[in-house]
């Protein structure tokens, strides 16, 4: 009988102890059911906008807000659109407004935000393009009134590129007749002035772009370059560039009425300025993307195997016969400070013949112009594109074909001792100009002025481009209100050393700029 009962307690309890398990797991249930309800009901918070008007935020800054939904496209694309109306009037950086497809295509790009496709690491973000690559049904006159009937049938590859990576495109920015001058000047758009001082020259040929993107007309700017048309405006204007290694951005125009000649293609490539190392690093992914109309694109990676450290910097001795300010010797040695204090070793030394590189330069560009295009281009040109080519032409050595087979051999034996140099110095420090901002039409003076200018004062730009090798120029600091940059020169296909080098120096120096803006205001 006990043992009965004891047997009935248990069963008693055993049902008792199940029914409160289910009675709870029924009210965690109905819990969980009303915290997802509310969950479902509340709105989640919408993320924060970076600080600051928003054509001053990055490119990056940019796309993060808008994938994230702190900002529409559309918002975007107005605030620049706005800041175009209100500074481009006073520097004609841009000269055709696309501003009504740009809005199109943020609407589009808002839209596409509600569904669950692929977005591109540039989604809805506003750049610009230099007007001398083919932009599908507009013209490409390069500068040159004469053709303005050439309508591009298709866009180039850098545009390609960007729209794919969802890009919007502000307009097209000036450049000078046939992209051949080292100032925006030209006179189907008229001048080009720099941000900083009307006074100063914005560079060129990519000027422009390089006043747009400083006065914060899009996050992003195309350019190119053939003898620093990249650089040059990047140091003249205050913001960061990078001319990447021949072959790494696919190049064609299906506008042209012929192919380049074959220097021409190996010295000139397509890049990016922006205001900051990291925009100009993720533009540079992007325009690099393979198109295979291009011949001499190379899928190289993006990013080599890291150097030992502490990584050796050379900074370029400057030539003896070179007229030095001292300004510039200024923002090399702080610009060799920063990268000391960031780890790397920096040691003044004679980089191999950089006059012997120039003068190849010089004499390849020169005589192929003058074979192939001279004739026709002094045809429809200004009398200052005149006297800027005659201070090329002038400073050349005529070549037979026999010369011109020399000095293209010549150009190999250059890349080699460079290549070797970058193999106990993997990058060099080198100035952009050695002289302060000449004024805005500084060129047309006479062609001895050209020759001054290209030889003695932007010997260190056009010389790179005949190696083929990488560049990034970075801002340093400000003297008598005018921005000055340096060069960090880097091995082929390793622009990844010199953006890591340029970024080392923006991390101390800090971009110039903010300053511009308080000034504009």
């Amino acid at each position: 009988m006990a043992k009965k009962t004891v047997n009935k307690q248990k069963s008693v309890a055993k049902a008792a102890k199940k029914s409160t398990k289910k009675s709870a797991e029924k009210s965690a249930v109905r819990t969980t059911a009303k915290t997802q309800k509310k969950a479902v009901s509340q709105k989640p918070a919408k993320a924060r906008p970076p600080k600051g008007p928003v054509w001053q935020w990055s490119a990056l800054q940019t796309a993060a807000a808008i994938r994230s939904g702190a900002i529409s496209s559309v918002e975007v694309v107005e605030a620049h659109i706005a800041r175009m109306r209100d500074v481009n009037p006073r520097l004609n950086a841009v000269v055709v407004d696309l501003s009504e497809d740009a809005l199109t295509a943020a609407k589009a790009a808002d839209k596409a935000l509600t569904r669950k496709t692929e977005l591109g690491p540039l989604h809805g973000v506003p750049i610009t393009i230099k007007e001398n690559v083919d932009y599908e049904g507009r013209p490409n006159p390069n500068g040159v009134a004469a053709q303005m009937n050439i309508i591009a049938p298709s866009d180039a590859p850098v545009v390609r590129n960007l729209k794919k990576a969802g890009a919007i495109v502000l307009g097209l920015t000036n450049t000078p007749e046939f992209s051949f001058r080292g100032f925006t000047d030209n006179p189907l758009h008229g001048l080009t002035l720099n941000p900083w001082d009307p006074d100063i020259t914005c560079g060129g040929s990519s000027g422009g772009a390089g006043s747009a993107v400083a006065a914060g007309i899009g996050t992003i700017a195309h350019g190119n370059d053939i003898g620093g048309s990249l650089r040059w405006p990047a140091h003249c204007n205050g913001v960061v560039t990078i001319k990447p290694t021949q072959g790494r951005v696919p190049a064609y125009n299906e506008s042209a009425a012929a192919e380049r000649p074959m220097l021409a293609h190996l010295m000139s490539a397509q890049g990016p300025l922006a205001r900051s190392v990291g925009d100009v690093r993720m533009a540079l992914e992007v325009m690099s993307q393979r198109d295979p109309r291009d011949p001499w694109w190379v899928p190289a990676p993006l990013a080599g195997p890291k150097p030992k450290g502490p990584i050796k910097v050379a900074l370029a001795k400057l030539p003896d016969d070179m007229d030095v300010a001292p300004s510039v010797r200024d923002a090399l040695r702080q610009a060799a400070d920063h990268l000391e204090r960031s780890g790397y070793r920096v040691s003044e030394i004679e980089v191999p013949d950089i006059s012997g590189v120039w003068q190849t330069w010089c004499d390849i560009i020169a005589n192929e112009t003058a074979m192939l295009q001279e004739a026709a281009m002094l045809k429809v040109t200004s009398p200052d594109f005149h006297a800027a080519w005659g201070g090329i032409k002038a400073k050349a050595n005529t070549l037979d074909l026999l010369g011109w087979m020399r000095a293209t051999a010549a150009r190999n034996t250059h890349i080699r001792a460079w290549q070797l140099f970058f193999e106990e110095f993997p990058v060099v420090l080198a100035p952009t100009t050695v002289k302060p901002t000449p004024g805005p039409r500084e060129d047309a003076i006479s062609p001895e002025r050209t020759r001054e200018l290209f030889w003695n004062d932007l010997r260190f730009i056009s010389a790179i481009n005949v190696l083929g090798l990488p560049g990034a120029v970075v801002p340093v600091m400000l003297h008598e209100g005018h921005p000055i940059g340096v060069q960090l020169i880097a091995g082929r296909y390793r622009e990844d050393l010199a953006l890591d080098a340029a970024a080392a120096i923006e991390k101390r120096a800090g971009a110039l700029v903010p300053r511009l803006w308080e000034k504009m205001a």
